[in-house]
């Protein structure tokens, strides 16, 4: 059965966000791991990715290979070779679908379809507070993108991401908003906040999927369970 994705489009701009359901790895991959980084069988990898590019109708899907830094790489097709080392990607090409890939963290989709440019930013703790969001922002103004659309999606959420105390001081001290506690008190980082209050100056429009990667059995965790896969938020230009 063909895998089928929910898909938000908005003023010519394309935006989905996978589940582990729907694809061909087998445990503790189940099913729908777009991740090749991860120890899952390639050749079930390259058949995920490619039920999702069929799901979306896009000629191509290219991610990076993610290394919670700020660099942003503008795609113009499919990688000749190795994927570059990016935690944010720029297109201005229609039907190439950038995809980032998450497993706790938070993935950012970030469009400005008068202007015909979209991104992705992989917002994980590192990521967040040295300004990834920031940096997306900066190389879509650099190709002419003005008003923004913006969809966060599922990552984990404050409640379940327990750090030591030194460490979520050492965050807030850049993203004040991101300081949490759990369930039971002890010291958290809400990622997700932080990417928010980051984006709300520059989107007009704003929203963030609800879900806590920790919580769901249908989304991957790190945190939750270790060896796991990836799912991905994909941003697209339909026209």
């Amino acid at each position: 059965m063909p895998l089928a994705l929910p898909v938000e489009v908005v003023d010519g701009a394309g935006f989905a966000f996978t589940t582990r359901e729907g694809g061909a790895s087998t445990a503790p991959y189940d099913s729908l791991n777009l991740g090749d980084h991860v120890g899952d069988d390639t050749a079930a990898v390259v058949e995920n990715r490619r039920r999702v590019a069929l799901a979306l109708g896009v000629r191509d899907l290219v991610v990076a290979r993610q290394v919670h830094g700020t660099d942003v790489v503008e795609a113009t097709g499919d990688w000749p070779g190795a994927a570059p080392e990016a935690d944010a990607l720029v297109t201005r090409v229609p039907g190439l679908a950038l995809g980032v890939l998450v497993a706790d963290c938070t993935p950012v989709l970030l469009a400005a379809p008068a202007e015909g440019v979209v991104g992705v930013a992989h917002a994980g703790r590192k990521g967040m507070a040295a300004g990834v969001v920031h940096a997306l922002v900066e190389a879509m103004r650099d190709l002419g993108a003005r008003s923004l659309v913006g969809r966060v999606g599922p990552s984990i959420c404050p409640r379940c991401y327990e750090v030591p105390a030194d460490l979520r001081e050492q965050v807030a001290a850049d993203v004040p908003v991101a300081r949490s506690v759990t369930r039971t008190g002890t010291p958290a980082i809400d990622v997700a906040g932080g990417v928010l209050e980051q984006l709300a100056p520059y989107a007009r429009d704003l929203q963030q999927l609800p879900g806590c990667t920790a919580e769901r059995a249908d989304l991957f965790s790190y945190r939750r369970d270790g060896v796991t896969g990836r799912t991905a938020g994909l941003v697209w230009l339909t026209g």
